[in-house]
């Protein structure tokens, strides 16, 4: 009799946790679908929040890292589009452009513009490391939640809570 106590109780049905594991992994779907990593767990979430915890909690989760990913992806690529502009533009003698119709490669002066191409290179960097790194969380996400866990993504900005 104490052990049936003392053991959880489980309200989560295997379909809930199916479901849950599914709202991580549809934001995959961007990889064939433009923004799929907001409409399909926005659906998903949406439509079945009401009806398991386990599947609100979820849903909120990869909707609130999907929209912090984005904002660091935004700030890396703010980052990296002018220092990559600035550093081929600065040297380049718009004249000799504008009438040639041609780019030079050989123009740029790479040697005074090494700290921001250097910025640029780390900034693209550091967008496809972000882009790695979600696969796999989005992957340890479902996981987790089709064992029923609530799981919590890294660095992640509550925008719903």
């Amino acid at each position: 009799m104490y052990k049936k106590l003392l053991e959880p109780i489980s309200m989560e049905t295997k379909n809930d946790k199916t479901i849950a594991a599914l709202t991580h992994l549809s934001a995959l779907l961007q990889y064939f679908i433009p923004f799929g990593n907001f409409i399909f767990p926005i659906i998903i979430w949406s439509s079945k929040k009401e009806k398991s915890e386990l599947i609100d909690h979820n849903g909120k989760q990869i909707i609130n890292f999907q929209l912090s990913l984005l904002i660091y992806s935004l700030i890396f690529v703010l980052i990296a589009i002018p220092a990559f502009s600035t550093a081929i533009f600065s040297s380049m003698d718009w004249t000799e452009f504008l009438n040639n119709h041609e780019f030079f490669w050989n123009k740029i002066n790479y040697a005074d513009n090494v700290s921001i191409i250097t910025i640029g290179i780390i900034s693209v960097l550091l967008f496809f490391i972000l882009k790695i790194v979600e696969f796999f969380l989005i992957i340890i996400a479902a996981i987790n939640a089709s064992n029923g866990e609530k799981y919590n993504y890294p660095l992640t900005i509550n925008f719903i809570k």
